[in-house]
């Protein structure tokens, strides 16, 4: 099970000190405290919780710098066909803006690796940012393919290429078509650590070109939710360790309704098994993993699942709620 950056859940008041555009409908925006002093630790990968209202709570991937602890820097898309969340923070994070987020959580660090290969489609070069820098510092191998439609996508182009010069691939779409990613990643020897984090066809096209590679691991930032349809969904008891209740989980409603109904309070935000938040401990009882979040790794141990969607594989599950 990973590790988060921090078991603190508890709300930080942060204000905004700076806001720039960094590319098309993309604003990049600098959070500190109000007064003065040190917001918590965090490590490559790291994402906060943007707390847009009670009902509104969006992820966001941290990309400036960890050594730097006197403020956070995330890079916000505005998609207007969204589900609000992006236009909201647009609206509301204005220079002087008072907002609370939620301490930084990880589920997408640096393992180690004999090398690296970081694929970012888009906004999703925000993780790999501080990722990128980590992997620079330790030494290894390690290379970035950075794909977008055009410049004016592609927030921090110019600032990694000129950066890190020719270990940055930039990869305009609208003039040069579809990245090949199979070919690109055909020859990564044993022991390559891929990451990758944009949109969803680019995450499949990584993963399927790293299937066949010995000794090759993918591992993905996901901004949408795994396609389920089709999944198949049954009954099972729910046993809750810390509450001391048993309830019946039905086909078509997922272990947070189940536990929220009868009154026990899980932390929760996305719903959608992509943030992490609902991250829960197991007892005992194997897990039905429909998240986008947990390694295949992390899956076999089946030490912790994510409750907004994922199920039981069996007929009864105990879990540490």
């Amino acid at each position: 099970m990973i590790t988060s950056t921090s078991a603190d859940t508890t709300p930080i008041d942060v204000v905004v000190r700076e806001r720039h555009c960094v590319a098309s409908d993309i604003d990049e925006f600098t959070l500190a405290r109000p007064g003065s002093g040190a917001l918590p630790a965090w490590e490559p990968g790291a994402h906060i919780d943007l707390l847009l209202s009670d009902a509104l709570v969006r992820q966001y991937s941290l990309c400036s710098d960890p050594g730097d602890p006197s403020t956070y820097r995330i890079a916000v898309l505005r998609e207007p066909h969204g589900r609000g969340g992006s236009a909201r923070a647009h609206e509301m994070l204005r220079v002087g803006a008072h907002i609370s987020i939620r301490p930084p959580r990880n589920h997408f660090p640096l393992v180690r690796a004999l090398g690296y290969v970081f694929v970012a489609g888009g906004i999703g070069i925000t993780p790999m940012m501080p990722l990128v820098a980590a992997a620079a510092r330790g030494g290894r191998p390690w290379r970035l393919v950075y794909t977008g439609r055009d410049d004016a996508s592609m927030p921090y182009a110019r600032e990694l290429r000129e950066r890190y010069g020719d270990s940055v691939t930039l990869h305009h779409s609208t003039r040069d078509g579809r990245f090949d990613l199979a070919s690109d990643l055909a020859g990564s020897s044993p022991g390559t650590a891929v990451y990758a984090c944009g949109p969803r066809s680019l995450i499949a096209a990584a993963e399927a070109a790293c299937a066949g590679l010995e000794a090759v691991d993918v591992f993905a930032e996901r901004f949408t939710a795994a396609d389920l349809r089709g999944a198949d969904s049954r009954a099972f008891e729910l046993s809750l360790a810390v509450s001391g209740l048993t309830l019946s989980v039905p086909a078509r409603r997922s272990i947070l309704e189940v536990a929220e109904a009868s009154g026990v309070v899980a932390l929760s935000s996305c719903r959608e098994g992509t943030c992490g938040t609902c991250e829960t401990g197991v007892v005992s009882g194997e897990v039905d993993h429909r998240d986008s979040v947990l390694t295949p790794q992390e899956r076999a141990e089946n030490e912790s699942m994510m409750i907004c969607v994922s199920r039981c594989a069996g007929e009864r599950l105990v879990l540490e709620l």
